[in-house]
C-alpha cells in the first residue's frame, strides 16, 4: 500500500508538469483529488487494513494529499500570475510594491459656487433659508400672483407628482426656488404680526422643469433666491446688491445690465445680465453674444408681499433668483451647462 501511494504522488506530479491552461488544471484536480481518484480511494479502504497498517498508512495518504494539494496552489498561483502577466503586456507585477494612493475627494463645482454666494451674500447681511423642492401649486403659483389658468404659466413647464383628485391645487416639483418667499415672509411675520421684521435671506435649492435640453438649460438645475423686504426699499438697492455681488466674484471692473421683462410676483422686473470677459462682450461658446444672462429679478409684487403676511402700505421689497451653473460657466470658461450633472470625472477632476 505504501508503494502505491508512491506510485499515486509520482503520477499526480508528472502529470501536473504537461498542464497548460485552466481546464487542463481542473481535470487534474478531480483525476488525483476527486472522491473517485486513487488517493481518495486509499482513504477509503483504510477500515479493511489490519490494526498496525491503518496508522501506517493513513498518515503516508495525509502526507501524500498536503504534497499533492501544495504542487496543485502553487501550479495554479503560476497560472494566475502568467494570465495576470499577459493582460499587462508582458509587465510582471510586483505584489509588494506600495498600492497606488486613492485621488481625495472634491466638492462639486455646483457646490463650490454655491458656497462661494453665500459667503458673498453673507458679507452683505443675508441668511441662508431652504425650503422643501415638492410643492403645492398654490405656494407654487397662486401665492406669486399666478392665478389658475394665468398664461404665464406657460412659461415654466411644470412636472406634476400627484394631481388626480386635487383640484387646482396638485403636488409638483418645484419651477423655482420662489415658493420658498412665502414660506419665509410667513415664518418671519408670525413672530410679530403687527411689525413683521424685515427679511433678508437667500433660498438655495435645486428646480426642475420641462425644458428643452441644450447648451444652457437642464429640466433641473439649480437655483439662488434672494429676497429683501423692509420699510423704503427701492429698485436702486437692488441694482446696487446685485452688482456688489457680481464685483465681489468676477473683479471690480466686471460690467452688469438690467433688460426690462416680465414676472408674475414682481413688479417692475429685469433680466440680470454679466458681461463676459472671457471674449470682452464680443460673444464666444460661454456667452453666446457678449453678455451671459444670470437670473430675473424685481420688485416684490404687492400681492404677494400681502399673501406673506406683509402689508404692501407699508413695507416693499426686492427679488431676485440667479443660476448658480450659469456664474460657473462664466467663471471657469464652462461652455455646456449639461457638464454639471454627467458625473463625467474628466470634468470633474479640474475643480
Amino acid at each position: 500500500m505504501l508503494d502505491k501511494l508512491k506510485e499515486i504522488e509520482k503520477t499526480a506530479l508528472t502529470a501536473l508538469e504537461a498542464v497548460r491552461d485552466e481546464a487542463a488544471l481542473e481535470g487534474w484536480r478531480v483525476a488525483f483529488l476527486g472522491r473517485s481518484s486513487p488517493l481518495m480511494q486509499v482513504f477509503s479502504g483504510l477500515g479493511a487494513l489490519s490494526k498496525e497498517e491503518r496508522p501506517v498508512v493513513g498518515q503516508q495518504a495525509n502526507e501524500v494529499k498536503k504534497a499533492i494539494e501544495a504542487a496543485f496552489g502553487s501550479r495554479s498561483g503560476e497560472m494566475r500570475q502568467a494570465a495576470l502577466e499577459r493582460s499587462l503586456g508582458g509587465e510582471r507585477l510586483d505584489v509588494t510594491l506600495p498600492g497606488r494612493r486613492v485621488p481625495p475627494g472634491r466638492l462639486h463645482p455646483d457646490t463650490q459656487i454655491l458656497r462661494e454666494l453665500y459667503r458673498v451674500f453673507g458679507e452683505m447681511g443675508f441668511q441662508v433659508y431652504r425650503s422643501r423642492e415638492v410643492e403645492s401649486d398654490e405656494y407654487n403659483f397662486q401665492l406669486l400672483n399666478f392665478p389658475v389658468g394665468h398664461p404665464a404659466r406657460d412659461m415654466q413647464d411644470t412636472y406634476f407628482v400627484e394631481a388626480e383628485g386635487r383640484g387646482d391645487n396638485p403636488v409638483l416639483l418645484r419651477t423655482h426656488t420662489s415658493p420658498g418667499q412665502i414660506h419665509a415672509m410667513r415664518e418671519f411675520a408670525a413672530l410679530d404680526p403687527h411689525n413683521p421684521p424685515p427679511v433678508r435671506i437667500v433660498l438655495p435649492g435645486m428646480v426642475y422643469r420641462y425644458e428643452q435640453v441644450d447648451a444652457r438649460h437642464e429640466t433641473q438645475f439649480d437655483q439662488l433666491e434672494g429676497l429683501a423686504v423692509g420699510p423704503g426699499i427701492t429698485f436702486s438697492d437692488l441694482k446696487g446688491t446685485l452688482a456688489d455681488m457680481a464685483r465681489r466674484l468676477f473683479g471690480p471692473q466686471t460690467r452688469t445690465r438690467f433688460r426690462a421683462s416680465f414676472f408674475p410676483f414682481t413688479e417692475p422686473s429685469a433680466e440680470y445680465d454679466i458681461e463676459c470677459f472671457l471674449c470682452g462682450g464680443k460673444g464666444c461658446a460661454v456667452c453666446g453674444g457678449g453678455w451671459l444672462e444670470i437670473g430675473g429679478c424685481g420688485m416684490v409684487h404687492p400681492v404677494v408681499l400681502k399673501n406673506g403676511g406683509y402689508d404692501p402700505e407699508r413695507y416693499t421689497g426686492f427679488a431676485f433668483g440667479l443660476g448658480p451653473q450659469r456664474i460657473a460657466m462664466l467663471r471657469y470658461g464652462i461652455s455646456d451647462i449639461r457638464y454639471f450633472w454627467e458625473n463625467d470625472l474628466r470634468f470633474l477632476e479640474q475643480f
